[in-house]
């Protein structure tokens, strides 16, 4: 028996013994080449090594060359210029889809500010115009803004093929109207920095279509809001567009007549959010008020929106998008002043809100949420334009006046013109997009924007010496307001002629989401007064008939 186990013993250290020796082999073998290999194989690289902070990946094996490892001057030089617009290319469109979720602050925003009854409605306006809007300028707006703009520089020359402008030739001047070419972006269209600048545009386009969603809510025809998301998209936004961005008569202004760089607008108060609320000024004066809006003395009656946090936090949604808006403008991550943009951006938001709710405060004794969330827009809409050219003092005094105009105009277009607006969109993007482009006239420091529409030299305001450059901004704020309000005017006027813009009494009062969209936004409502009608009259509920009926055998 002694033997035995001793035997087993032995077997057992014998066997590890073995499996100890084939282990160091192997090791030896991977680390050593065997005597008498060729010299080839010696020189077998080793295995990658982990590189957890990062600072040793990537090097010369990887700058692409003819001879691996040996990249000529020529071609790396070649590589940094296409990293360089690469990085612009990526951040445009970064910006782009930042842009593109501010859709989702407006719905919020709008449907928020609106009565229950009509939320469905509202925010199926505000989803549906991204897409409507998408099409129409895929098929024509684009083309007709953009196609002659000539090479973009940060978009390495790609936009090249943008090359056709329709002119006409005034005073022994140029002036472009309309672009001419990558309608359905075919043709020379076909090209990735195109496409890039297609989703850039394309989102800013969406966010100016949006904004009459909003004046005209709780009254509009789907059919007839169906029918003005190609009017914008491809006609009238395009056209005035072109003007400031395409390379149209109004950013020739300083080459041709020496005011200052020409109508400048770095990210869009004029054209998008003059445009936008411009357009949503003629559309509520052809719509016309609410149903118990005014009183037969023309006194005005608050009509409170059903979701005040879900307003706010769109408010926040689409503070967050104008980075993508503002900063996202220089079309170039490689321009480091997007630091500044961007900063800038935060600060007029702030002093928007915080003087539009001081206004509220003192006058009325409490702060109002709707105006604070309308303060901060005002704040964004006004420095857009500004954003790249003024310093941070003069962008918190921008945003400041901003949010005290919000509240004037606000006042002003209900009180005085007798129009009803349930978000505020005429004053915050109407008003304090004028504000924007005026005050860059202003308060442009000469810091930044060398050649600039084909001039020489910074931008300059007022305060900075440069009294013409403020004159091409006026021009370009009172062109925006005549000719916006005239095109979107006799559009609304002849759209109401041909198929009405406004749903009937009975729908406006049972309410837009069952007879206009067929859903309910909130089938299991409650009957509020807040959500039925104003002055003191019978509520009207957000349910269907028969849960209406339901609801009130149970009452």
């Amino acid at each position: 028996m002694l033997t035995r186990l001793r035997t087993k013993e032995f077997m057992a250290t014998a066997l590890m013994v073995l499996m100890l020796f084939g282990l160091a082999a192997t090791l030896w073998a991977d680390e050593a080449p065997a005597p008498g290999a060729p010299a080839a194989a010696a020189a077998t690289p080793a295995p990658p090594k982990p590189d957890p902070s990062g600072a040793a990946t990537g090097g010369i094996a990887d700058v692409p060359a003819k001879e691996a490892g040996k990249p000529t001057l020529m071609e790396v030089a070649e590589t940094a210029g296409h990293n360089r617009i690469s990085i612009n290319m990526m951040w445009t469109l970064i910006a782009g889809f930042l842009v593109m979720f501010m859709q989702a602050g407006f719905a919020l925003v709008e449907t928020g500010f609106c009565r229950a009854k009509n939320a469905a409605h509202t925010m199926l306006m505000n989803f549906m115009v991204y897409a409507l809007g998408m099409i129409g300028y895929w098929i024509l707006g684009f083309g007709l803004q953009m196609g002659g703009v000539g090479a973009l520089s940060t978009l390495g020359g790609g936009t090249g093929g943008l090359d056709g402008e329709f002119v006409i030739n005034l005073f022994g001047k140029d002036f472009g109207l309309w672009g001419t070419k990558v309608f359905f972006l075919q043709g020379v269209g076909y090209d990735a920095a195109i496409f890039t600048l297609f989703l850039f545009q394309m989102v800013f386009m969406d966010t100016a279509a949006t904004i009459p969603t909003g004046a005209m809510a709780e009254r509009w025809k789907f059919s007839a809001f169906f029918i003005y998301a190609f009017f914008l998209s491809m006609i009238s936004y395009p056209l005035f567009a072109n003007w400031v961005w395409g390379g149209g008569w109004l950013a020739t202004l300083g080459k041709n007549f020496g005011l200052g760089h020409g109508h400048v607008d770095f990210a869009g108060s004029s054209v998008v959010h003059m445009v936008g609320g411009i357009t949503a000024l003629a559309g509520a004066i052809v719509l016309g008020p609410r149903i118990g809006k005014f009183n037969k003395d023309g006194t005005p009656n608050a009509i409170p929106g059903h979701h005040l946090p879900m307003a706010i936090l769109g408010t926040l949604v689409l503070a967050f998008g104008w980075f993508g808006f503002n900063a996202g403008s220089t079309l170039a991550g490689t321009d480091l002043r997007i630091g500044v943009v961007a900063t800038n951006t935060m600060l007029a938001s702030a002093s928007g809100a915080l003087i539009a709710s001081l206004y509220m405060w003192f006058r009325f004794g409490k702060p109002d949420p709707s105006m604070c969330a309308n303060g901060m827009l005002a704040g964004l809409v006004a420095i857009t334009a500004p954003c790249a050219f003024v310093n941070s003092v003069s962008a918190f005094v921008i945003g400041a006046v901003a949010g005290l105009l919000v509240c004037w105009s606000v006042f002003f277009v209900e009180r005085t013109l007798k129009l009803d607006d349930p978000v505020g969109a005429i004053s915050v993007h109407g008003t304090c997009g004028a504000w924007g482009v005026l005050s860059l006239g202003i308060f442009a420091d000469g810091v930044y924007g060398d050649g600039f529409n084909g001039v020489p030299g910074t931008v300059k305001g007022l305060l900075y010496g440069d009294t013409s450059q403020f004159f091409a901004q006026c021009i370009g704020t009172l062109t925006n307001f005549v000719f916006i309000f005239a095109i979107s005017w006799a559009f609304f006027k002849v759209q109401d002629l041909v198929m009405g813009l406004r749903v009937s009494a009975e729908t406006e009062i049972e309410g837009l989401d069952i007879p206009e969209v067929g859903a309910l936004a909130y089938p299991d409502f409650s009957v509020l007064p807040a959500h039925g009608s104003v002055g003191g009259g019978k509520a009207v509920s957000s349910m269907s008939p028969s849960l209406a009926r339901v609801a009130k055998e149970t009452l």
